[in-house]
């Protein structure tokens, strides 16, 4: 069976340390990934010191894996370096405007994934903080990241000490649409999550927060309207502090 299809989020590691010719190892290979331009327009800053996991651990709500995980990593939208280059090189670059954030965001996602499925082969554990987008400007702060430089995604990475339950996805034919985009009927829907809507530890999971679905689960507890609106003038703010507005 392809790794892909086993992939688990890991969040307990061992103690055993990612040895640094590995790491950089997996690092230099997800460099092959796509890129706009071929200007690789990402940075990755790499956290071992306890001491800085520890600084970094609020920023991604105290999360425990920050500070036990061997490895951190912090892949950032990097339009400084390339910018840098441009004015060394007699030309003026244009990149402080959002499209360019946009376009540096996808070139360090694409990175981050290619990294997760590489790291994973060799029997790393990886988990992938969203977190990292809700208060940029600690992480900002505590990594020193200059102008035209953002924190986009942030990885804990080790050895597995756990082997956590495969997470439930939805039909491929809730995703993939042909020719044209399907809205979605509430046939449809009923269709593509009443069987999710089924499992046991989801009914479970609305049972305890004393809801009655499971997608009040998610708009009255975890990614409230209020907490978004919140984080969105949070990151925009960061952005524009940070040159990309």
């Amino acid at each position: 069976m392809k790794t892909i299809n086993t992939r688990r989020t890991i969040r307990k590691y061992t103690d055993q340390e990612v040895g640094e010719e590995l790491l950089k190892g997996l690092l230099a290979d997800a460099m092959r990934t796509q890129t706009m331009g071929n200007l690789q327009l990402y940075s990755v800053v790499v956290t071992r010191n306890a001491r800085q996991k520890a600084l970094l651990a609020p920023a991604h709500f105290n999360q425990p894996m920050v500070t036990q995980a061997p490895v951190v990593l912090t892949i950032c939208a990097d339009f400084n370096r390339t910018s840098s280059w441009c004015l060394q090189r007699k030309a003026m670059p244009g990149y402080d405007n959002f499209l360019s954030f946009v376009n540096a965001a996808s070139d360090a996602l694409l990175y981050t994934q290619t990294f997760c499925n590489l790291a994973e082969e060799v029997g790393l554990g990886v988990c992938y903080l969203g977190t990292t987008v809700y208060q940029p400007s600690k992480i900002i702060e505590v990594l020193h990241l200059p102008r035209l430089v953002m924190p986009i995604a942030t990885l804990t990475v080790g050895y597995p000490a756990e082997e956590p339950s495969l997470t439930d996805r939805l039909p491929l034919s809730a995703i993939v649409h042909n020719e044209i985009y399907q809205d979605y009927t509430a046939e449809r829907i009923d269709e593509f999550y009443l069987p999710k809507e089924s499992l046991p530890e989801n009914q479970h999971f609305v049972e305890i927060n004393k809801k009655e679905t499971l997608a009040q689960i998610f708009t009255d507890i975890r990614y409230k309207r209020a907490d978004n609106e919140a984080m969105t003038t949070t990151f925009m703010e960061t952005l524009r502090a940070q040159g990309f507005l």
